[in-house]
């Protein structure tokens, strides 16, 4: 049996997931299975845990970008993140992925 999807709302940039469209601001709409909400949450918690890494090891000034394991982390979740967007979002966020060029900027750089 196939979950039913709901909509959410989608603020990338806070990692938030809301039910509601007055909940607060937010980028994205789109429609989630109940599993598919679980994965983008975790994407996001990783997310969070990685750039705390990460602003840490800011402090440690011989270490570069490239070659420091919470980046690496972030660049995969933030690729996964919009790639599930895509693939999950009404019409009107995969437009602005694909005019945006994110997914094509990420697959680049990685």
């Amino acid at each position: 049996m196939e979950e039913q999807k709901k909509t959410y709302y989608i603020s990338v940039g806070n990692g938030e997931i809301f039910q509601s469209a007055e909940a607060s601001p937010w980028e994205f709409k789109i429609s989630a299975s109940l599993d598919e909400i679980t994965e983008l949450r975790e994407c996001f918690d990783l997310l969070n845990q990685s750039s705390w890494e990460g602003f840490f090891r800011a402090h440690v000034p011989y270490l570069e970008y490239h070659y420091d394991r919470p980046n690496d982390t972030v660049d995969k979740m933030n690729a996964k993140v919009y790639r599930m967007i895509y693939e999950l979002g009404d019409e009107e966020a995969k437009e602005h992925i694909v005019s945006q060029e994110i997914l094509k900027n990420i697959e680049e750089q990685q």
